[in-house]
């Protein structure tokens, strides 16, 4: 009897594992989404959800990991925040001014001045954010 029980903990535990791979596989995917959209929507982060992605991708699909990590529009830049932990002047630059355009485009729509405070107070702790963040020299 100890023989079955110890031969079937073994299939238990590569199923629990496939299961997690899945799981870390499907929340890396639904971040990705969310991330792309944030490169539309200015007010969503798109950066902390690659992030994510690549952690879970990490923990479960070198190749997805290496695709996030070496994609042409946004590898470069989780490289840069992962190795350096910083961003480029470009694309801080570039991240602030979408931010703060969709902020007023959203503040001329919305006439609620909670949401409105609440869009400015997003703005400010973002650009802070942004700003206080190491600053990459690249070398040409």
């Amino acid at each position: 009897m100890g023989e079955l029980e110890g031969s079937a903990a073994v299939p238990r535990q590569a199923t629990t594992r496939g299961v997690r791979r899945w799981v870390y596989v499907g929340l890396g995917s639904a971040l990705v989404g969310i991330g792309i959209l944030g490169l539309f929507l200015p007010l969503l982060p798109s950066t902390v959800f690659f992030l994510g992605a690549a952690g879970l991708y990490g923990k479960s699909s070198p190749g997805a990991y290496r695709w996030l990590t070496t994609n042409r529009w946004f590898g470069r830049h989780l490289r840069d925040y992962k190795e350096q932990r910083g961003a480029t002047v470009g694309a801080k630059v570039w991240s602030i001014a979408t931010l703060w355009v969709g902020i007023g485009v959203s503040e001329y729509f919305i006439d609620m001045p909670w949401v409105q405070l609440a869009l400015i107070a997003i703005g400010v702790a973002v650009t802070l954010h942004l700003v206080t963040l190491r600053t990459i020299r690249k070398s040409s």
